[in-house]
């Protein structure tokens, strides 16, 4: 059931305007994300469909599933994706307090800035400030503070394409997003098994259809 709107309202980008919640752009180009991954039974079919259309990604990668996917976790860096941080074990933010929450965090940035520090990508990095994306969209605000004084740029969206909702049909995530997304637009995907079914009728849709409208697909950083 969709309960937050797909296309983010103007008013909260005003609200929270230390987030970044699109790219300031006028040229045609998209900013597809992946939260959840490295994920054997999805994230290597996303690669090779992104590969099919020169598209590249932004995946915001959970620690744990790095530490179990770690060749997946590298043909991502391998094939040109920008890296975000999307915690070690995918805390919901108001649950836990700013000192365990950041902790989490910290964990999985250890990994992520090992494997590009041993990566033999010599002219890419996981990001000059990296990025972070707080699972289920929800941080507090002292954890959001302590997130940007730590130099993370804090990542939300633009447009919320529902892949993950099984009550949500393939259809109605595909519109979610091609009614939505426009110039600069960071859109939601998630590499996760729950979201596989949606995600795989849905994304090469989305990759042909603004392909032909003459879009490209670009990572943030």
């Amino acid at each position: 059931m969709q309960i937050i709107p797909a296309k983010t309202p103007d008013f909260v980008k005003i609200v929270f305007p230390n987030f970044i919640w699109n790219i300031n752009t006028k040229s045609k180009e998209l900013y597809l994300t992946f939260d959840d991954g490295p994920t054997p039974e999805i994230t290597d079919w996303v690669l090779t469909i992104l590969k099919a259309y020169n598209a590249k990604a932004t995946f915001f990668c959970i620690g744990n599933n790095i530490e179990k996917h770690p060749n997946i976790f590298q043909t991502i860096i391998n094939e040109g994706h920008a890296i975000g941080n999307h915690t070690y074990n995918h805390l919901k933010g108001w649950k836990h307090k700013a000192k365990d929450y950041i902790n989490d965090i910290a964990l999985t940035q250890s990994l992520i800035d090992s494997v590009f520090e041993n990566s033999q990508v010599v002219n890419q990095k996981s990001s000059i400030s990296p990025l972070f994306r707080p699972p289920y969209g929800k941080l507090k605000s002292k954890q959001s503070q302590q997130l940007q004084e730590l130099g993370y740029k804090i990542v939300l969206w633009d447009v919320l394409s529902y892949d993950w909702d099984s009550s949500v049909t393939e259809e109605t995530c595909l519109k979610n997003v091609t009614s939505a997304a426009v110039e600069g637009s960071i859109i939601v995907f998630h590499d996760s098994v729950k979201a596989s079914r949606n995600l795989k009728y849905v994304l090469p849709k989305v990759l042909e259809y603004y392909s032909e409208r003459g879009f490209e697909f670009k990572s943030i950083n």
